[in-house]
């Protein structure tokens, strides 16, 4: 019995100085630094100001690895209370003051030590490029007021200013694309390579406009929708649109002004979008506040007149108040989606973010109806639109404000993505309805930093080295020395095994 203990005990010397060996290893392979410090990072924050929220991102990045991919990531974020900027157009200072809270807690979520080196832009959307059409002095008020309250914090300030629709468009695709690594990718032998696999297209759902881009090998007949980007030194032909009055806010709107036009502007009146039993008072003046609604006016306009509006619940009904939204004739291209407006047939798959992502999560969560098929679709939204509203306050107690719109949303999507962009039975599946991409949300601001900040370079980034080579030397030594120790063990135990057998 010594002998079987002496061995033993040699099995364990043996496998303390392995493990000796391999913590050695392993400290060798480590940076040549004080354990203790924390990976020293970039930041960079954007102020995404929409039509009916503004919502603040604060990005993060290896303060080494700038110019590479797949490593910024979202650090925080935070949504801003109150309306959209565009909504304080007769009191600009209090949209700069509606900010101060987010910008706060940006003065806590970046280091301080890093305040002035981070990079801080603001980018307005469809609710400012409404109000820049309709009074352009009082969007520049605005945004001026914005800017002097963002002057005022120790960031980088680099502007506030308004995105085309085709930039908004193209940003989403780019952020879409770069989370998810389809332009670059990091490779296991410390390289970055191109993964051979095809981007997503992305769509967008605004509160004021919604946009589509996609890549696409087909001709693009209306140039003011082709977009040519150089990324890592592979070419990008793309088509991206976007569409003015068309996001979920404006829709609602334009609806409810068919629904008056319709019933002739009479002040007591159905609509059959809302959910039976529902009813609302509001002032006429509401509906006809917008670009997007002012050509429905009626002739004798009284703002301050109250429309009771009631809702009927049916799906049949609202669908065709819903399609006299889309003007489906009067293409002069090849093909179009609607409004007259060129657009090449869809390919490959896609991300649809934004509205589209919150009202099918509505459906599959909520309404416990699956989304796969087009058929899906229009057997949810038939039981959405016809639900009552007691019924629906059962299913969703806690969302009483969004509840009476989620039947002529879900009614919008289905025309707009099977109707409008013209989806079938074929493509429809290869739609993802997406708010995040990992832990970083999908959207055209992390693409907009990206941009400015040129993180993604136009030339080919040949092999970049994530990390020396030496370093990765030991590594490969690591591993070979927990193969030496796991074998070495083993048969230690073994021949300590047989000897107890034998004793």
């Amino acid at each position: 019995m010594a002998g079987g203990a002496g061995k033993r005990v040699t099995a364990a010397v043996l496998g303390a100085v392995a493990l000796a060996a391999v913590g050695g290893l392993l400290l060798l392979c480590l940076p040549n630094r004080d354990l203790r410090e924390a990976p020293a990072f970039k930041y960079g924050i954007v102020l995404d100001a929409g039509s009916s929220h503004t919502a603040m991102f604060v990005y993060k990045w290896p303060a080494g690895k700038e110019n590479n991919t797949g490593i910024v990531s979202e650090h925080s974020m935070c949504d801003v209370k109150g309306g959209g900027i565009s909504s304080y157009a007769a009191d600009p200072p209090a949209a700069g003051q509606s900010l101060t809270a987010c910008l706060n807690q940006a003065l806590k979520d970046v280091p301080k030590e890093r305040h002035a080196l981070t990079p801080l832009y603001l980018g307005a959307t469809a609710g400012m490029r409404l109000l820049n059409l309709t009074d352009p002095q009082a969007s520049n008020n605005v945004l001026g007021a914005v800017a002097t309250t963002l002057k005022e914090y120790p960031f980088d300030f680099r502007g506030a200013k308004i995105l085309s629709g085709e930039d908004e468009g193209v940003f989403g695709w780019v952020t879409t694309n770069y989370l998810l690594e389809n332009f670059i990718k990091y490779g296991w032998i410390g390289q970055w390579v191109h993964p051979k696999k095809k981007t997503l297209g992305a769509m967008d759902l605004g509160g004021a406009s919604t946009q589509i881009t996609f890549e696409t090998q087909e001709e693009i007949e209306s140039p003011h929708s082709a977009m040519t980007l150089q990324l890592y030194g592979q070419t990008y032909k793309v088509y991206t649109h976007s569409f003015l009055c068309y996001g979920r806010d404006q829709v609602l709107k334009r609806l409810l002004s068919k629904v008056l036009k319709d019933a002739r502007y009479a002040l007591k009146v159905e609509n059959p979008c809302w959910p039976r039993d529902y009813k609302r008072n509001f002032t006429i003046e509401t509906i006809y506040d917008s670009p997007c609604t002012t050509a429905e006016k009626p002739t004798n306009y009284f703002p301050t007149a109250i429309v009771n509006m009631r809702g009927s619940g049916d799906s049949a009904l609202c669908r065709q108040r819903m399609d006299s939204l889309f003007r489906f004739t009067g293409c002069t291209y090849k093909s179009c989606s609607f409004d007259g407006i060129f657009q090449p047939s869809v390919s490959g798959n896609f991300i649809a973010f934004s509205a589209f992502f919150y009202t099918v999560d509505f459906i599959q969560s909520v309404m416990k109806r699956r989304i796969a098929m087009p058929g899906d679709l229009e057997e949810a939204v038939v039981e959405l639109c016809n639900s009552s509203w007691s019924e629906l306050l059962q299913k969703a107690p806690g969302e009483e404000k969004r509840l009476p719109d989620y039947c002529a949303t879900a009614v919008f999507i289905q025309l707009l993505l099977m109707k409008g962009y013209r989806f079938d039975e074929r493509t429809f599946p290869d739609i993802a309805f997406q708010k995040k991409a990992g832990d970083t949300s999908i959207g055209w601001a992390l693409g907009y930093m990206l941009n400015l900040t040129n993180m993604i370079p136009a030339e080919e980034t040949s092999f970049w080295k994530g990390t020396k080579y030496s370093s990765w030397v030991g590594l490969i030594l690591l591993f070979v020395a927990i193969i030496l120790v796991a074998l070495g063990t083993m048969f230690c135990v073994l021949r300590s095994s047989k000897g107890r057998g034998t004793v």
